[in-house]
């Protein structure tokens, strides 16, 4: 897979926090991971109103640090992909099969994209691009060993043919995604993505997700379902009545604004959830 170059590194490295390109420790890459997922939130409006999904770096870099969205793995995950090999790292894209909400012992399409980060011989994973369920640290590979993140814990259990990343949530180890350590081309990605994107099966084409992270909190939007999660607490949810109420939430909680044309009204009232009165 060919390299990746940023126009826009020191734009991208400002609204992460740093004046200038720091070392690749792993202190870097827990802050970078950490604040990502903070600073560029999840969404998939761009599938919710029929919009192309482009996956090739000028247009992540156009959409995501020029023109103010988030975006999905394909769109997050190659971007701090191509952070990571700017800074030195020593990076590698991989794929999973995403299982979360799934039963157990499901296999499911290669759909996710996410990173493996080599540090002084010990690897890491490193992704942030999994929506309202996405680590916030980097995760050491070869433990099974419980991790901890500024979130949730998560543990990844060896398997036959690779691993599988579980998050413990109410109680509960949870399957989050199976992955492996198989070299990924960009027509990989390619692939999956006009999967994700176009395929009426996929949930992305079904229904509005949006998320974020904070100090203590995730906040999550399906559809017409807004959450906020504090951790150590229970959460807070609530249905949106109308567009202009789901439009106000993504703006002000997800920092995201959105044209506010008829298409784009069209498109959210196809999916939001009506309350019932």
């Amino acid at each position: 897979m060919s390299e990746p170059r940023l126009k826009n590194l020191k734009l991208y490295l400002q609204r992460l926090g740093f004046d200038a390109p720091p070392a690749a420790t792993l202190k870097t890459l827990r802050q970078l991971q950490s604040r990502h997922t903070g600073v560029f939130p999840f969404e998939n409006l761009a599938t919710v109103t029929g919009a192309p999904v482009l996956i090739d770096l000028p247009s992540i870099e156009g959409k995501i640090l020029v023109g103010g969205r988030g975006g999905y793995c394909y769109e997050l995950n190659y971007l701090f992909y191509a952070l990571l090999s700017e800074l030195g790292f020593e990076v590698r894209a991989i794929s999973g099969r995403v299982v979360m909400n799934q039963p157990e012992g499901s296999w499911t399409a290669r759909t996710h994209r996410l990173s493996v980060v080599i540090l002084d011989g010990v690897r890491y994973i490193t992704d942030v691009g999994f929506g309202g369920m996405v680590p916030t640290a980097p995760l050491l590979l070869d433990t099974d060993a419980e991790q901890a993140t500024p979130h949730e814990p998560y543990r990844i259990e060896k398997q036959a043919d690779g691993y599988l990343l579980r998050a413990y949530v109410t109680g509960e180890w949870r399957p989050m995604y199976l992955f492996d350590l198989q070299r990924q081309e960009d027509i990989d990605y390619t692939v999956g993505n006009w999967y994700v994107s176009t395929h009426p099966d996929s949930p992305f084409a079904q229904r509005l997700m949006i998320a974020r992270t904070g100090d203590g909190w995730r906040k999550t939007l399906n559809s017409g379902s807004f959450a906020l999660h504090r951790t150590g607490a229970d959460s807070q949810r609530r249905e949106l009545a109308d567009v202009d109420e789901l439009l106000g939430v993504i703006e002000h909680e997800f920092g995201v604004k959105l044209s506010d044309s008829a298409p784009v009204r069209q498109s959210l009232a196809r999916v939001i959830t009506p309350v019932s009165v």
